[in-house]
């Protein structure tokens, strides 16, 4: 699904959905979000958390990246709001997607002050 693209990023593609519930948070499968969650952020230390967000970049923005059960697989769940501020006029479509490195994710969401 990701591939290594850069130092700080993967490179995937996604579905970009309207949220059909109009939720606020980004949202993945909850499976997938688990999944890359153990895969890329976690450092094989024991019992380790597989709900933090994910960082993804669409387009030019950030976004903290949740998971929920009722998301179709390969599917991104955005907000009105936000595929508008993305200028997505023709969801669904399908994109290319930047997958934050732990790293970078921890940095990011740092600097934005949701840091876990």
């Amino acid at each position: 699904m990701f591939e290594r693209f850069s130092r700080g990023y993967y490179l995937g593609r996604l579905s970009i959905e309207p949220h059909p519930h109009d939720g606020s948070r980004p949202l993945i499968q909850r499976t997938t979000h688990e999944r890359l969650n153990e895969a890329l952020y976690a450092k094989g230390e024991g019992i380790e958390r597989t709900d933090l967000p994910l960082v993804m970049k669409v387009e030019t923005s950030h976004l903290a990246v949740g998971g929920d059960d009722g998301v179709p697989e390969d599917t991104l769940w955005l907000s009105e709001a936000v595929l508008a501020d993305l200028r997505i006029d023709t969801p669904p479509t399908l994109q290319e997607v930047l997958l934050a490195t732990a790293d970078r994710a921890a940095q990011l969401l740092r600097l934005s002050g949701t840091a876990v």
